[in-house]
């Protein structure tokens, strides 16, 4: 195991920089009068994101030197998810940046631990609950510390899902054609603005569906979680062959089991795959 460290030592590693971090960004916040003029929120998230990353990307190197990081804020190089000879550590400080900004709850601190293009360990720490999820491969997953599993649901009518929208608007109408065609299959919609939390609340049952396309930051660490609780992980689309589907986030499908191929056949068809 990677610097001799057991996976179970890097996951506790993970969780207390996630912690910390987590920490920084809700005194940042929480110390800051938030305003909502763009200018402002924009300085905070910036501000309070490279601080976070900095923290958490120094530490794995002061520990982990000959490890590689992946990180959305100072090194979102992401054919670094192809190179899979050494250790890859998948950061993102902040998910749920707009949250972060508006003084929302939904916000993370998500750090994924990576061998071979396999995630391993992963945490993902929401500060403002104070609700820690994490989970180590083969060992299950735990939301602070009690064990989490999916919710068990049967039918996509009866099913809650979560999904979201990027920023750039220039390539809607696919998302707007998949969105109109899960809300008239499912029971409803939930918009929570972070990918790692909806990911886990698929992961401990508060949502029965999650697809998008996200980067590996988004998402690496909330995978495993629920994959560990239980759920079902893939895609709606191919992923290219020789990457690693662990960090491949396009067209991503998470769900509870009984429910993710017809989920899958409700996307593709309203993406046009079929």
């Amino acid at each position: 195991m990677s610097d001799s460290a057991s996976l179970l030592e890097i996951t506790e590693f993970a969780e207390n920089l996630a912690r910390e971090a987590g920490e920084l960004i809700r005194r940042e916040r929480d110390g800051n009068a938030l305003r909502t003029d763009y200018k402002h929120q924009t300085e905070l998230v910036t501000h309070a994101d490279v601080m976070a990353d900095e923290f958490i990307t120094g530490a794995i190197r002061k520990r982990f030197p000959g490890h590689r990081i992946l990180s959305e804020e100072t090194m979102p190089d992401l054919s670094q998810a192809e190179e899979l000879d050494t250790p890859l550590w998948i950061v993102d400080p902040i998910d749920g940046t707009v949250n972060y900004a508006y003084g929302h709850p939904q916000v993370a601190v998500s750090i994924a631990f990576a061998e071979k293009g396999r995630v391993q360990a992963g945490v993902v720490h929401a500060p403002f609950p104070g609700e820690t999820f994490r989970a180590t491969r083969s060992q299950g997953a735990s939301l602070n510390g009690r064990p989490i599993r999916h919710s068990g649901a049967t039918v996509p009518r009866d099913s809650l899902f979560a999904t979201g929208f990027p920023y750039t608007k220039d390539n809607l109408e696919p998302l707007v054609k998949r969105l109109d065609a899960m809300i008239h299959q499912c029971r409803d919609l939930r918009r929570i603005g972070s990918a790692a939390l909806d990911i886990c609340w698929v992961a401990c049952g508060r949502l029965d569906i999650y697809y998008e396309n996200v980067s590996p930051w988004d998402f690496a660490a909330a995978r495993l979680i629920a994959l560990e609780a239980g759920a079902t992980a893939g895609h709606f689309s191919e992923v290219p062959e020789g990457y690693p589907a662990d960090l491949w986030g396009r067209d991503i499908l998470i769900s509870a089991p009984a429910i993710w191929e017809p989920v899958r056949e409700i996307l593709r068809s309203a993406s046009g795959y079929e």
